[in-house]
């Protein structure tokens, strides 16, 4: 028996129905997975809502942990028993299913799977920004928006551990003690002036980039804490898709903005292995801990959206089968 989160229509959460689904066969290149855990991201909510696209119905989740089950013709890194992980391979809501092969890595010793599950995508993604969107070096003073949820918590520690001066911004003063706990060195409210704190924070000099997973709401004031040819990494649409025209970015000191995706950085299996692996090694060191603060049966999928919507999570958030 098989049971999955499908989506028929778009719209809220209660179109995420739980239903049984067959249990698929791995084709030519996938592995079947007995999933043991599943990871929550906003990007969820996108094909819910059908802000990113994918045809009706269909399945939703980017990334999950569990064990092979059976694997396709042509696989070889991979056998039934290895205990794997995956990030972006949409239908992970479901019990069982199948992926690329190419997509999954195996889980390292020292790591279970409820932390797997929750640290493939958001800390895959978190690698890359710090590490080649841009290469944060020591000394640096940088600026992470939603700093106590998924992303934003692992960015925290893995820039501060890295040895940058790290300034968060958090919706309420509880996510800000987080954010500290975290090692960030300020913890600011979106109710603050954010571009006059970080003036003050850094004696005029400005920031060289930002990280918003925000979008719409916070653009304008992403683009207002950095200095001339700074670089706004806009990740997330939170709050809706950025609309701003691009001239502005003239205006405020030819700045720079990108939307970098983990699809892109991990496209060539020798990135995504290698990606998964300083991952999994600085976590694995201690210097990053990844925070499932909140976990919800799978079939209840639909409560644990409108927690995120609301705001209402932080650090990563696991839904169990």
């Amino acid at each position: 028996m098989n049971h999955a989160i499908r989506v028929h229509e778009n719209g809220g959460p209660e179109k995420m129905i739980w239903e049984e689904v067959p249990l698929p066969e791995p084709k030519p290149g996938e592995v079947l997975i007995r999933q043991k855990a599943v990871g929550l991201n906003y990007i969820d909510v996108y094909f819910r809502t059908g802000l990113y696209k994918a045809p009706l119905p269909t399945g939703i989740g980017m990334e999950g942990s569990g064990d092979v089950e059976a694997v396709g013709a042509g696989v070889t890194d991979l056998k039934v028993g290895d205990r794997v992980a995956y990030a972006g391979s949409i239908g992970a809501y479901s019990e069982a299913r199948c992926a690329p092969a190419d997509r999954v890595v195996k889980i390292p010793d020292g790591i279970d799977y409820t932390t797997a599950a929750a640290m493939m995508l958001q800390g895959m993604t978190a690698q890359f920004l710090v590490k080649r969107t841009y290469p944060v070096k020591a000394g640096e003073t940088i600026l992470v928006h939603a700093a106590a949820g998924g992303v934003g918590s692992i960015l925290v520690q893995w820039a501060k551990a890295i040895g940058a001066t790290v300034i968060g911004v958090v919706s309420t003063p509880e996510k800000a003690a987080q954010v500290k706990a975290l090692g960030a060195d300020h913890a600011l409210l979106t109710s603050e002036n954010i571009p006059a704190r970080v003036k003050e924070i850094t004696g005029g000099a400005m920031l060289p980039v930002v990280y918003d997973s925000v979008g719409k709401d916070t653009f304008l004031t992403s683009l207002d804490c950095l200095r001339p040819f700074g670089l706004m990494i806009s990740y997330g649409n939170a709050s809706g898709p950025v609309t701003t025209d691009l001239g502005v970015l003239a205006g405020k000191g030819s700045l720079y903005v990108t939307r970098p995706t983990l699809n892109t950085y991990t496209a060539k299996r020798e990135d995504l292995v290698a990606t998964a692996n300083d991952l999994f090694d600085v976590v694995l060191s201690g210097k990053v801990k990844i925070n499932v603060n909140q976990t919800f049966p799978l079939k209840d999928a639909a409560k644990a959206h409108i927690a995120l919507e609301s705001r209402a999570t932080t650090g990563s958030t696991v839904l169990l089968p």
